[in-house]
């Protein structure tokens, strides 16, 4: 659209950037501002949480029983916890930012009498705008001027429809346009907007998705099975000599504290942030976080042809000449009918073309784009003062408002038609007619051939994702043949079937398992594929136009290309930064490692609390006494929470497969690496009470720094499902672990705040961890026995390869 298509409305002059800046600093941006907490806030409401009453109630508990020093040393950890949780919230924040700067809407925007483009969040009340096919309305605005203006206001009203709106009503932000195009004048901006009232006047819930369901039970269960423990704990030792009911207590708040997860939803947030800024440096940008889980799930891809498959590097190749005198007066009236402003590929092709021949357009009276619907552009424009009406687009199209004077020009515009379609090259029709102002009996002037350049990974990339278990689909709007040249291009087996099969859901069906691609697809039948393909798969599709909204939404990731118009990249779940298919393999594959070091935690984390929560309860009973003291079990827990954060950056070993949460194997491998773990502490502690006789004081230091070399060993084992010496975790993850394991080591030879024990014990204590190690490696083998991984979404043709961890 150019300021020409407005004929109601004078050249505006706009704002000067002079003023605009006086209004900002007024009134603030035009963004939608959030009610952000002070580090005061955050502390008060962490305070206020189950975990911190607990611990502030376990070091009120050791100042009463006169264990002041208990009690000062678990405030410091209360202190540390909160510090760990915040630093771990705060890197999450820092990369949901991070990507924010990539995924700013810009507007074409009237500033110092000139049409500029700038960031949405600069405008101010007062600014013009003009919008075009796929624009977001960047704040509340009037309508000064449209051409067949309908926006879609779904986000607002929830109705998937367009509305046609006219001069002097009002647009709101958050909607976008459908059809047409319009000049607007912004009314309101940021939370003034209809849109960011709305916002404000109601309270959000973020919907969870399974995986984070999946964890919350994990801790629910975990909670309700220490809570079990500590009441059978309470009542075999309450009564007994020598035990105090304060301490018993304060034991029992430990004991809590260390059996529930309390790191564990903070750290899934923190491994998915990090994650997905892996997937920002890959050119893949995750708009919802829950998609991740998703996309690491995927294992159909409906892909658009042009580029994503092709280069979507458009050229005219030749003219075909009809009823105008020459190729120059072809390319003359076919770029008269383009949009030099916001053309697509295909209008970009040609004013290219009409560069090369040094040919100018005719001036534009009119314009009208055109879309997935109409697949044409029309324009009035004036040639020697007459006024003539061109239409610019697909050749079947064109050729129903023509009106050929001889049946030999027919003839040549057909097998001009037929040669595109055997060499699998596109076309467009340019057709006019002079002192005309509709579109018919038009005279056909002749033919542009266009090819696309298929991209250079395209054929290796589709190959590689067949071994990873994901079958891809081609839709195209283009002709069989043009599909057909493609298909075989890119080794894509089964055939090219047309948009006949989505007349039939049965044919669809077998269609969307068998056939290679899909020819002269409409934007519904886009829809119905997706819908089709949900019922047995979970599906992936990509888009660039305002047409694929609908696709992109029932799909279960959503992938914008690169240059998609902005409705559709506020839509999507996943935008891409860069073309090709391969953008989209390495992003569902970098999913999968995010998946699994969650998934890793995850199991980590139940054995270890099942077998602190199993041990502690067993030797309470029948030892009549506490393997750890109070300020043990949470320096266990700060300690334990210290080093999760680089399994964030950890190297996992994916499978060719797609990723899903396997409920009854977890729950096989954390009870088994949980029964290995309590049978060593078992162990350990009859080795250190009957061979060793050490004193019971010293046994507990024993048995603290044993949990904690033992915890962060088995973490080589959980984070891989080969033999842990071949897959070892990245050099962070080392680091973290050996650093915590340290810290330990010299807590227990120093005594700080507990009894010091000899070096021999300390190397018994490391020779004892690393021997039931290989035991719990040994555990890992049996349940790959009992339980070998199985694929979730395999089809007959898809065989992978290797085991996921």
């Amino acid at each position: 659209m150019t300021p020409s298509d407005a004929p109601h409305l004078p050249e505006p002059a706009g704002l000067s950037s002079t003023d605009a800046a006086r209004i900002r600093q007024k009134i603030g941006t035009n963004i939608l501002e959030e009610k952000k907490q002070s580090a005061l806030a955050k502390f008060v409401s962490w305070i206020l949480t189950p975990i911190s009453l607990m611990l502030l109630a376990a070091a009120g508990l050791s100042f009463v029983s006169g264990k002041s020093g208990n009690g000062w040393i678990i405030l410091a950890l209360f202190l540390a916890n909160f510090g760990i949780r915040i630093w771990h919230e705060g890197k999450a924040d820092q990369a949901i930012a991070k990507l924010q700067e990539h995924l700013t809407v810009f507007s074409r925007t009237r500033r110092d009498g000139a049409w500029q483009r700038l960031s949405a969040t600069e405008l101010v009340p007062g600014d013009i705008v003009m919008l075009t096919v796929g624009s977001i309305v960047p704040a509340d605005a009037l309508i000064h001027a449209e051409t067949n203006l309908s926006l879609n206001e779904s986000m607002l009203t929830g109705e998937s429809l367009p509305r046609t709106r006219g001069e002097g009503e009002t647009v709101y932000s958050g909607s976008f346009v459908a059809t047409g195009n319009a000049i607007i004048t912004i009314s309101a901006t940021g939370n003034r907007t209809y849109f960011g009232k709305t916002l404000a006047s109601v309270e959000h819930a973020k919907k969870r998705s399974a995986l984070e369901t999946d964890i919350l039970t994990i801790s629910r269960f975990l909670a309700i099975f220490a809570i079990v423990a500590i009441i059978i704990l309470s009542l075999g030792l309450v009564g007994r000599p020598g035990i105090d009911l304060i301490d018993l207590l304060t034991l029992d708040i430990s004991l809590l504290i260390a059996g529930i997860p309390i790191a564990l939803p903070t750290v899934m947030s923190l491994i998915i942030s990090i994650g997905v800024l892996d997937l920002a440096k890959k050119h893949a940008i995750v708009r919802r976080l829950a998609s991740l889980e998703d996309l690491a799930d995927v294992d159909f891809l409906l892909s658009d042809k042009t580029g994503t498959l092709t280069e979507n590097r458009i050229r005219v190749d030749r003219v075909l000449t009809l009823a105008a005198k020459d190729e120059k007066e072809v390319v003359a009236f076919a770029i008269s009918a383009t949009d030099p402003a916001e053309g697509n590929a295909l209008e970009n092709a040609v004013i290219t073309k009409a560069k090369e021949m040094l040919v100018a357009g005719l001036p534009q009276s009119h314009f009208t784009p055109g879309d997935s619907e109409r697949k044409r552009s029309t324009a009035t424009v004036t040639k020697d003062g007459v006024p003539w009406v061109v239409t610019l687009g697909a050749p079947k199209v064109v050729k129903t408002f023509c009106t050929f004077p001889t049946k030999e020009l027919e003839d040549q515009f057909d097998q001009g038609v037929a040669e595109a379609a055997e060499r699998g090259d596109r076309a467009l029709a340019v057709a006019a007619r002079d002192h005309a102002t509709t579109e018919k009996d038009l005279v056909p002037l002749g033919i542009l051939f266009l090819s696309d350049t298929l991209r250079a990974d395209a054929k290796e990339t589709i190959t590689a994702m067949r071994h990873e278990g994901i079958s891809v689909r081609m839709l195209t709007g283009d002709g069989v043949e043009i599909a057909r040249k493609v298909a075989r291009e890119l080794d894509l087996t089964g055939e090219i079937v047309t948009r006949d099969v989505f007349d039939s859901p049965d044919a669809l069906v077998k269609a969307l398992e068998t056939a290679s691609g899909f020819a002269e697809v409409l934007p519904k039948d886009k829809f119905l594929a997706v819908e089709t393909a949900k019922k047995t798969h979970v599906v992936a599709v990509t888009g660039d136009g305002v047409n694929d909204v609908p696709p992109i939404k029932a799909a279960d990731v959503g992938i914008a290309v690169k240059n998609a118009v902005d409705a559709l990249r506020s839509t999507a779940d996943i935008v891409l930064l860069t073309n090709g298919i391969s953008v989209v393999r390495d992003a569902i594959i970098e999913a999968r490692k995010v998946f699994l070091r969650v998934y890793h935690y995850s199991v980590y984390r139940i054995s270890e609390s099942a077998r602190l929560i199993v041990t502690i309860t067993i030797v309470g009973l029948f030892m009549g006494n506490y393997p750890l003291t109070p300020v043990q079990v949470i320096l266990l827990v700060v300690l334990n929470d210290l080093p999760i954060v680089s399994l964030a950056f950890d190297h996992v070993h994916t499978a060719h497969v797609p990723s899903s949460i396997n409920v009854k194997r977890r729950f096989l491998l954390g009870t088994t690496y949980g029964v290995v773990g309590v049978v060593n502490s078992l162990l350990m502690l009859w080795i250190a009470l009957v061979v060793a006789r050490l004193p019971w004081s010293q046994i507990q230091t024993l048995f603290f720094l044993q949990l904690v070399i033992s915890g962060d060993l088995l973490i080589y084992i959980a984070h891989t499902g080969q033999r842990w010496f071949r897959w070892l975790p990245s050099w962070q993850v080392i680091v973290a672990l050996t650093a915590t394991q340290l810290i330990a080591t010299a807590w227990a030879l120093s005594g700080l705040f507990t009894v010091a024990i000899p070096l021999w014990v300390v190397g018994f204590a490391w020779a004892w961890a690393l021997l039931w190690m290989q035991v719990t490696e040994l555990g890992k083998m049996f349940v790959d026995r009992v339980m070998p991984v199985t694929r979730t979404h395999a089809r007959p043709d898809q065989v992978p390869e290797g085991t996921p961890a």
